[in-house]
C-alpha cells in the first residue's frame, strides 16, 4: 500500500476514536442530567409526602378554612401526576403559591401556629424546599453542561443522528421569584 492510503487509513481511524470518545462524554453527560432530575423528583416526592400530614393538622384548627386546605390537596395531586421539567415546574408553582394561601390562613390560628406537630412539619418542609432549591440548581448545571456539548463542534455535527437532543432547564415560574412573607 502506498503512502496515501496510510494517511486516509490515520485520518479516518483518528475520527472515529474521536466520534467514539465524544459519544461515550454526551452519554456520561445525559446520565448525570437524569440523576440530577431524578433527585428533583425525590425532593418533589418528599415534599408531596409531607403535605398531608400538614393539612390534617390544619384541619383540625382550621375546619372551616376547606377551600385553602382543597387547593393544597389539589396542587399536590397535580404535581404528583405533573411530568418532565415544564410540567413539574408548573405544577410546583402551583403548590408554592396554594401552601402559600394556606400559611395566610395559619396566622389566624395562634393555637395551631404553637402546636408541637405543625412547627415539626414547617421544620421538615423547609428543608425540603432547600433540597428542591440545591437539587434544580444541580439539574440546571448538569443541563447546561450536556446542553452545551451538543451544541459544540465537533459534536454537533453527529449529536442529534445519535439521538442525543437539547433537554430542558427546570425553570422557575415568573410569579415564583418573590419570596412570599411567613412569619410566625
Amino acid at each position: 500500500m502506498n503512502k496515501t492510503v496510510w494517511i486516509v487509513i490515520a485520518i479516518v481511524g483518528v475520527l472515529l476514536v474521536g466520534a467514539m470518545f465524544s459519544y461515550n462524554s454526551m452519554v456520561s453527560m445525559n446520565e448525570s442530567v437524569n440523576g440530577k432530575w431524578s433527585q428533583i423528583e425525590n425532593q418533589l416526592q418528599r415534599r408531596a409526602d409531607l403535605i398531608p400530614n400538614l393539612v390534617n393538622t390544619v384541619k383540625g384548627y382550621a375546619a372551616h378554612e376547606q377551600q385553602a386546605i382543597q387547593a393544597v390537596a389539589d396542587a399536590r395531586a397535580k404535581l404528583t401526576g405533573a411530568q418532565g421539567p415544564a410540567g413539574k415546574a408548573e405544577a410546583n408553582a402551583e403548590l408554592n403559591s396554594a401552601l402559600s394561601r394556606l400559611l395566610v390562613v395559619v396566622e389566624n390560628y395562634p393555637n395551631l401556629k404553637a402546636d408541637q406537630n405543625f412547627r415539626a412539619l414547617m421544620d421538615e418542609l423547609s428543608g425540603t424546599e432547600n433540597r428542591i432549591a440545591v437539587a434544580r440548581k444541580d439539574y440546571n448545571d448538569a443541563v447546561q453542561g450536556y446542553n452545551v456539548k451538543i451544541h459544540s463542534l465537533p459534536t454537533s455535527l453527529f449529536a442529534g443522528m445519535m439521538g442525543f437532543g437539547p433537554k430542558e432547564y427546570f425553570k422557575a415560574e415568573e410569579g415564583a421569584k418573590q419570596v412570599p412573607q411567613v412569619k410566625f
